[in-house]
């Protein structure tokens, strides 16, 4: 009796005097699960999972009941007992398909990134060119037979191939400094579509643990860790259009994962002059759990691409009736790229709170790209073909240790990480050729060394419903540029520091409202070749950021996103590829307003959709001639999508640019457009068949567009108008994939 009369004393006191709860949440592989939230129903404490799957949630007693959401997992909610408080806390997630109620707002967990990751989740991405369209906001289009990487258009940036917005595939960096063709070149061809898992981004330069290019914004790219099953599938469409995916699943035990895949695509394109484009993928990957907590992963991929290209061209030719749109001046363009890459990742989990992430990385990059945009202008016998070339090799290792702690009672988390970068490009050139054969003249000739040392911290401090995220990051770089045109040897040097401070702020007032601040300096570096011409001078030009923006959850099934922001960037000077020369760009300054919506209407259809708006001028012109080329100012992408109506999935969606200036006074405008996509797959047992189609209506648009000046082989003057890719038209593609 008297024992008995203890325990219900014990159970009262549990129940009157709230204490803490630590415990761990995984997989049912014993996987640690990161940033799962918890969420007390009872006191309203909240709480998530650190990167080795612990938390620690206050205020909470026997009997309350916690809600355990994340994406991708069934939700549980646990009725705590009191031996829960003196025994380890653990929770096992199973699996279960991703939905806009696993979504829960709390101040430390960015719900946008939940956001993207459902969008992926119920359209996933049927090629490599729509990888970067799940970001919303971001439009991309393709100027030079599919081979090479496409125009990105991001915030009022005409970002061209990468210089503001920081890519990254498993933390390997994608955006090539000192590019043959153009700083930041970001070609994101190397990865299969169908091995991506995960992708995170954040908008403005609020994130120090993103560096160089990081203006705009940053994608990051993760790609899986196990298949579900192994699979093969074939796609055959319009334009000699073919595509062979496999997948195969090699192992799969308690402590290891391996699997390898490959893609084979060919396409001839809509164009008068086939682009006879082929492209060759290759990828690896092996994670294996060593004992003391640690895991290290092993991935290696190749591709290489080759292709001819139509090029852009000029209204007037087909206004004249000398080409109709998909025909060519110039059909000699066209190029070949290849990189393969070796990738090792390894963590441990130092205690219940800290863990040490590593990773080292090598590319090999080869890249070569026969274009003509004047056509006569320059050299009215031989043409304006140029052709630029490079051999690259990339290392790099980057180790961040993270942990969990308290300090003034609350919740506080840090990571510090630091890394390098080391660019070796032998024989980058820009050269005018005839035919892709004959050598005409050399215009620049060298070897380029780039090193980046990088320090950098982030703090995360959560008290109440405010989550306080003070950040640094310092850069080192060095850049060397030997030219080879010179006849005595010429080797220049420039080095420079940059400090990057941010601080953000979060606050949620309860599970339907979160609002942040931003504010943030970032930076992108210039090519080599601009440092040392300008004595590095000015060569990492500050961009100075700031975002106020709100999430809000009306119900389990319907989340509306916004932000206001502005970006100011400072004097740069930019290399321009194309013609070998170095041009000022000034001080321009941008602001805008973005909005978003996400609705489950049914528990088969999901509706989404993002609308843009940016008003970006030069500060250092008058009004009338400060608009900044290409830079868009309205733009939205959305649509829906169906998943588990019986046997049928599929999804229709939008992308939409509206016109913009394509000079400073926009006397020349570059035309906007409204494509649809359409797709409709239906499953049976092991098989899946698929009905992909682009531009559903059949729309002539062009795709990338620019203010060019150029001669044709019978004109006396030179002309400056548009000159463009057309879109593809109404383009049909059917599939099977096989599971197994």
């Amino acid at each position: 009796m008297k024992h008995k009369l203890l325990w219900v004393l014990a159970c009262c006191a549990l129940n009157l005097h709230a204490q803490r709860l630590k415990g761990n949440i995984q997989t049912q592989s014993n996987v640690p699960l990161e940033n799962v939230s918890i969420f007390n129903t009872t006191s309203g404490a909240h709480t998530h999972t650190n990167a080795n799957g612990n938390f620690t949630i206050e205020n909470t007693s026997f009997n309350d009941v916690l809600n355990i959401t994340s994406l991708g997992f069934k939700p549980v909610n646990q009725q705590l007992l009191a031996s829960d408080f003196n025994n380890e806390f653990v929770i096992v997630l199973s699996p279960n398909p991703i939905s806009l109620d696993q979504i829960v707002i709390t101040p430390q967990v960015d719900a946008l990134n939940s956001i993207v990751q459902l969008d992926l989740e119920n359209s996933p991405v049927k090629n490599s060119q729509e990888i970067l369209r799940k970001v919303p906001g971001l439009i991309i289009g393709q100027h030079a037979g599919g081979g090479k990487a496409e125009q990105i258009f991001l915030r009022g940036f005409d970002i061209d191939h990468g210089t503001d917005i920081n890519l990254t595939v498993d933390g390997l960096p994608v955006n090539m400094v000192s590019h043959a063709h153009g700083q930041g070149y970001s070609d994101l061809h190397f990865l299969i579509p169908e091995t991506l898992d995960k992708i995170t981004f954040g908008k403005g330069p609020y994130y120090a643990d993103k560096g160089d290019f990081a203006t705009a914004g940053f994608v990051g790219f993760k790609t899986k860790r196990q298949l579900k099953n192994s699979a093969v599938s074939q796609e055959i469409g319009d334009f000699n259009s073919l595509r062979t995916v496999g997948l195969f699943k090699l192992l799969d035990t308690s402590n290891a994962d391996a699997y390898v895949a490959g893609s084979l695509f060919t396409f001839d394109g809509p164009y008068n002059s086939p682009q006879n484009f082929n492209r060759i993928n290759l990828m690896g990957k092996y994670t294996y759990t060593l004992p003391g907590d640690q895991t290290v992963s092993f991935m290696g991929s190749h591709f290489t691409s080759k292709w001819d290209a139509s090029g852009q061209i000029p209204q007037r030719a087909i206004d004249s009736g000398l080409i109709d749109r998909f025909g060519a001046i110039d059909d000699t363009e066209g190029g070949n790229t290849s990189r393969s890459n070796f990738l090792v990742t390894h963590s441990k989990k130092l205690d219940s709170n800290s863990k040490l992430e590593s990773s080292a990385y090598y590319s090999h990059y080869a890249f070569e790209l026969f274009s003509n945009f004047t056509f006569f202008l320059e050299d009215p016998i031989n043409g304006d073909q140029i052709r630029q070339f490079e051999d690259r090799n990339i290392l790099g290792f980057n180790t961040v240790y993270s942990e969990d702690t308290a300090l003034f009672n609350n919740d506080f988390k840090y990571s510090a990480g630091v890394g390098i970068r080391y660019d070796d490009v032998n024989d980058i050139q820009l050269s005018r050729t005839k035919n892709r054969e004959r050598l005409l003249e050399r215009l620049a000739y060298g070897n380029v060394n780039q090193i980046n040392t990088y320090a950098f911290i982030k703090t995360k401090y959560s008290t109440g419903n405010f989550t306080l995220e003070p950040q640094l990051r310092l850069d080192y770089f060095k850049f060397d540029y030997e030219n080879k045109l010179t006849e005595q040897y010429d080797n220049q040097s420039e080095s420079k520091i940059f400090a990057s401070p941010k601080f953000n702020v979060t606050y949620s007032p309860n599970s339907q409202f979160q609002f942040f601040a931003k504010t943030g300096i970032g930076f992108h570096s210039n090519d080599a070749r601009v440092v040392v011409a300008n004595e590095g001078e000015d060569i990492l030009p500050a961009a100075y950021g700031a975002d106020l923006g709100a999430i809000y959850k009306a119900t389990d099934k319907l989340v509306f996103n916004t932000a206001l922001w502005t970006l100011f960037l400072e004097q740069e000077f930019v290399y321009v590829g194309d013609a070998g020369i170095v041009e000022p760009s000034g001080k321009t300054r941008r602001m805008g307003i973005d909005l978003g919506a996400r609705f489950e209407a049914l528990d088969w259809l999901y509706i989404f959709g993002d609308i843009n708006y940016t008003y970006a001028r030069s500060t250092e012109e008058p009004n009338g001639a400060n608009y900044i080329p290409l830079a868009p100012d309205l733009t939205s992408t959305g649509g829906l999508s169906i998943e588990n109506l019986g046997a049928f999935s599929g999804g229709i969606n939008y992308k939409y640019i509206k016109d913009r200036a394509a000079n400073e006074d926009n006397s020349i405008v570059a035309e906007g457009y409204f494509v649809t996509d359409l797709n409709v797959n239906y499953t049976y047992k092991r098989f899946t068949f698929s009905v992909i189609i682009e531009n559903l209506f059949d729309t002539e648009w062009n795709e990338t567009q620019f203010a060019t000046e150029s001669r044709l082989f019978n004109e006396a003057e030179p002309i400056e108008e548009i000159h463009f890719t057309p879109g593809t038209p109404f383009f049909l593609r059917g599939k099977v994939t096989v599971n197994f």
